[in-house]
């Protein structure tokens, strides 16, 4: 057999062929071929990878290889910086950047390198996600960012480059369920809105924490008049519970909204 292949069988058993080097050590699988000249091909482009300094992760030209470029990241990652790790991770001195595709890179503080070590960085639909525990987790999730938010409206980019993931980078301007920030002349105030049959407008206020505590108070109203709807609750971490209470007890709900859940509430009666 050629350098780096070795020869293996499917269930079913036809014949194919894996390709692997060990570096450092370190045995790393190549990948799977249909013939054994290209699992000797990746093989020998590997080596030019570890071995060639002159290739470096700002000048690799990835459609190049045979490779896959997460393949090319790794490699080069493990010959610089010294640990292998499966995911496309490139690591720099004070963060890392993931190369989801050859163009499409995104950079994390290095508190984040662990995870995204063993958690692959997947696309759909304009999120970003990764599977956790069986689940799609967006990855904005991770910095209070709820699902659905609107990029400048809900949250921002302090250096307005969207591939920035970096934690000093993340703006949450909303970080509440059913809460809107609003700015006119000068003066930023919260709007307040729940969903049921259609959307509702609860109540406009000064401070986030109110205009959160409103969507919570709004969401009890609904559930008292019947509303078969699972409402995510808000948490308000900074307040204690006894300050949270006496909030809740203040704030102010709008007039057609209970009049609306009243009216709900009997129509609902009569089609029982």
């Amino acid at each position: 057999m050629l350098a780096g292949v070795f020869r293996a069988r499917k269930k079913d058993g036809c014949l194919y062929f894996r390709s692997s080097i060990t570096y450092r050590s370190k045995h790393i699988s190549l990948g799977s071929f249909t013939d054994e000249l290209h699992a000797h091909y990746a093989y020998l482009e590997a080596d030019r990878l570890l071995q060639n300094s002159r290739i470096t992760i700002t000048n690799a030209v990835f459609s190049n290889f045979l490779l896959s470029h997460e393949k090319v990241v790794s490699l080069l990652n493990f010959r610089d910086n010294g640990i292998y790790i499966k995911t496309p991770v490139y690591m720099f001195r004070s963060c890392f950047h993931y190369y989801l595709t050859p163009d499409e890179i995104y950079k994390f503080d290095t508190d984040d390198l662990f995870y995204f070590s063993s958690h692959k960085l997947l696309r759909r639909g304009g999120h970003l996600y990764v599977n956790d525990y069986g689940m799609q987790v967006t990855v904005l999730s991770r910095y209070g960012i709820r699902n659905f938010a609107v990029a400048g409206k809900d949250y921002k980019f302090a250096n307005q480059d969207p591939y920035d993931l970096r934690y000093e980078n993340i703006i949450n301007i909303n970080p509440f369920h059913g809460v809107r920030r609003c700015s006119k002349n000068g003066t930023v105030t919260y709007d307040t809105h729940i969903h049921i049959n259609g959307e509702y407008q609860i109540g406009n206020y000064k401070t986030l924490h109110e205009a959160a505590i409103a969507y919570n108070k709004a969401a009890d109203l609904a559930r008292q008049y019947g509303a078969a709807r699972n409402f995510p609750a808000n948490f308000i971490a900074e307040l204690s519970k006894k300050e949270y209470e006496q909030a809740y007890a203040d704030v102010k709900i709008s007039d057609k909204y209970k009049k609306y859940l009243k009216h709900m509430a009997e129509w609902q009666k009569k089609m029982r």
